[in-house]
């Protein structure tokens, strides 16, 4: 099984997680092929960073790790960065924060967005665009109290998902961007009504992590309420049973766990960060509840391995340039 979404923070943040004890995990959890994400301390956005990266990954993980490149507003960068997708078959795609959440990678501006798609379009880039969907002009920070954890899912609503998942879906088809535009960690069912709409226009998937399906916003309401702080938020029972419904109904590509995390102070104490360890949940999640809820063991190999492979190319690397 592949986990398309991981945070081996290394680097600055090698007190919270490393790749090889990723890996470690990965393999107690049934998962062999992890995809490694770029919002790390310093950020992975160039070849050098690539090199050191690649650099960290146990030798019996070669061929087992990728990772995807962090993508700024920069057009240097941003041709950089294609460039480095094209040497290296270990760089999987880019990632692009349309939106404030863990780390320094963030592209806030819808304009700069755009001006993204339009050099990736000029540059003839036919990867994995993934997008961390909220946006910030429909947060609402202002109602984010730590002594009252769930109000996170209040200043983190749903509408900033669907806005983002919108100005993404525009700007791909305004763009005729020929690459694949992934949303990542989908929250809401209006959401993934939005790709599935669009996958008659364009190459679009969305995933979805076992927190956002197995919990809903009433965790957070417990004693230990901050360690369910996540970016996009746990949602409303009705949010979350619909969210399900749509997974069972194939909507949803595939599940990526978001494993991201941190230490126990940094959770529970300023600057209160968000992330949840969700690997730790793969093997109970996909070998009990998946089938508990009546998906199918075809369905389970296409969410957890096939429809990964498909999209990424994973047994066709050496054609993509």
């Amino acid at each position: 099984m592949i986990d398309p979404h991981v945070h081996c923070r290394d680097g600055n943040e090698a007190y919270k997680e490393t790749i090889k004890h990723v890996f470690e995990v990965a393999k107690a959890q049934g998962v062999k092929i992890i995809f490694d994400m770029p919002n790390t301390k310093p950020p992975i956005l160039t070849e050098a960073d690539v090199l050191e990266r690649l650099e960290l990954v146990p030798k019996t993980e070669v061929g087992n790790y990728f990772l995807f490149l962090g993508l700024t507003s920069d057009e240097q960068q941003l041709q950089e960065a294609v460039n480095v997708y094209r040497k290296f078959k270990e760089v999987i795609g880019f990632k692009l924060y349309a939106g404030e959440s863990v780390g320094d990678l963030a592209v806030i501006d819808p304009k700069k967005q755009f001006g993204i798609y339009r050099i990736l379009a000029d540059l003839n880039y036919k990867g994995v665009l993934a997008v961390h969907c909220e946006k910030e002009s429909e947060l609402k920070s202002e109602e984010w109290d730590p002594l009252n954890p769930i109000s996170h899912s209040f200043a983190r609503p749903q509408q900033a998902e669907i806005s983002a998942i919108q100005d993404q879906i525009r700007f791909a088809k305004e763009m005729d961007f020929q690459g694949t535009l992934h949303i990542v960690h989908i929250s809401c069912p209006k959401s993934v009504e939005l790709v599935d709409e669009a996958r008659k226009d364009i190459k679009i998937t969305c995933g979805v992590t076992p927190h956002h399906i197995l919990w809903d916003a009433r965790e957070m309401n417990r004693p230990d309420g901050l360690l369910y702080k996540m970016n996009p938020p746990l949602r409303s029972q009705v949010t979350v049973s619909g969210l399900i419904k749509l997974l069972i109904a194939g909507k949803i590509d595939w599940i990526e766990t978001d494993h991201a995390p941190h230490a126990i102070g940094e959770k529970l104490f300023f600057p209160y960060l968000s992330g949840f360890p969700s690997l730790y949940l793969y093997r109970k999640f996909v070998e009990e509840f998946l089938p508990s809820i009546g998906v199918s063991p075809k369905q389970i190999r296409k969410l957890t391995f096939e429809n990964i492979c498909r999209t990424f190319g994973l047994e066709m690397q050496e054609r993509r340039t």
